[in-house]
């Protein structure tokens, strides 16, 4: 085996470098994998947009690969074993882990897979993890799509705060990878989903992957088409998806009585939404937000892609190699894509 390996660290605006680092072998439970791919998620482009100043950052928490070595002391995966990982770093030990919301772990994303850089690092052709970090996958899954468990992860967290009933109806605003995650599991739980987009081409993809009506915003209003199309209640579950603080305002707007609404997207702070409280109070609808994703999240993400019950293949704009990753991130920063993947 090799002596070193490559990392993609951003260290700068629209600057991402390639360094080397030494490669050292697993002890006790630790794993080593060889990354094969690694997706670009919103954060990275922010960063590398320097909409968020954290340099130098390893990025890449969207990764899947190959177990290379493994401790002494790892049972549950062996060498050449296809592997997720989940890089959302928890403690165990905080009130929130305990209590079986480790996504709000008090150690979040202070990750440091590669010694000396901060950072969850799946931009690299190796990575040192723990083994309760590594899920197996099965031995003929597309490593592409195993590679977008994480997201898929996340999605699971937010359908499941939601609480959706059979027969429900279910409004998702925004098609991009994570809006149709939505719409493919909001089918699974047996609702019927309405979509709102603006874009023609997600439109498309939406109603491919199980949407039943679509509603493009901008050529509706899609407030007054959901309350059409629920006898003027209303949706159940609304999910707001895409981060602009006037659709996060609409999305309360749609839901019925009793009615569900879920923040999904992380919206710009300096950009606050207007609440009538007594509307809350008078219509008892329930408004929350989701975050990440829990143990249990990521290994039903890794079961419904091993099985074939979420469809990822829609959500692959482009495979590029590490060599070009400065490419990979101006692709990702394209609104017009859904998930750019660096082949390491």
């Amino acid at each position: 085996m090799q002596d070193t390996y490559k990392v993609a660290i951003l260290a700068g605006e629209r600057n991402v470098e390639i360094v080397e680092k030494e490669l050292k072998q697993p002890q006790g439970s630790q794993v080593l994998v060889k990354v094969d791919y690694c997706a670009i998620c919103t954060l990275e482009q922010r960063i590398y947009a320097g909409v968020m100043k954290r340099y130098p950052f390893a990025g890449g928490h969207e990764a899947a690969g190959t177990v290379a070595a493994v401790g002494e002391k790892v049972k549950s995966v062996k060498v050449g074993d296809k592997v997720s990982v989940r890089m959302l770093t928890t403690c165990g030990e905080c009130y929130f882990c305990r209590n079986g919301h480790e996504n709000q772990c008090v150690i979040s994303f202070k990750a440091d897979i590669h010694e000396g850089i901060g950072g969850p690092g799946g931009l690299a052709e190796y990575m040192m993890l723990e083994a309760k970090t590594v899920y197996k996958m099965t031995d003929d899954i597309d490593m592409r799509h195993a590679a977008l468990s994480e997201p898929l992860a996340c999605c699971v967290h937010s359908v499941n705060n939601a609480g959706i009933e059979l027969g429900n109806d279910v409004v998702v605003i925004g098609c991009g990878i994570m809006g149709d995650f939505h719409i493919q599991l909001a089918k699974s739980k047996g609702a019927r989903v309405i979509v709102c987009e603006v874009d023609t081409d997600r439109l498309r993809v939406a109603k491919e992957v199980g949407a039943d009506i679509l509603i493009n915003s901008k050529e509706t209003n899609a407030i007054e088409k959901v309350k059409e199309l629920t006898d003027g209640r209303g949706a159940d579950v609304v999910f707001c998806t895409a981060a602009v603080p006037q659709l996060a305002d609409d999305a309360i707007h749609m839901a019925a009585k009793t009615g569900r609404v879920v923040m999904y997207s992380s919206f710009p702070s300096n950009k606050p939404v207007e609440l009538d409280v007594n509307q809350v109070h008078s219509t008892e609808i329930n408004i929350t937000g989701a975050v990440n994703q829990n143990m249990s999240d990521f290994l039903a993400a890794t079961r419904l892609l091993n099985f074939g019950i979420i469809d990822a293949s829609h959500y692959i704009s482009e495979v590029v190699p590490l060599e070009k990753v400065n490419y990979a991130f101006e692709r990702a920063i394209d609104p017009k894509t859904y998930r750019v993947l660096v082949k390491l």
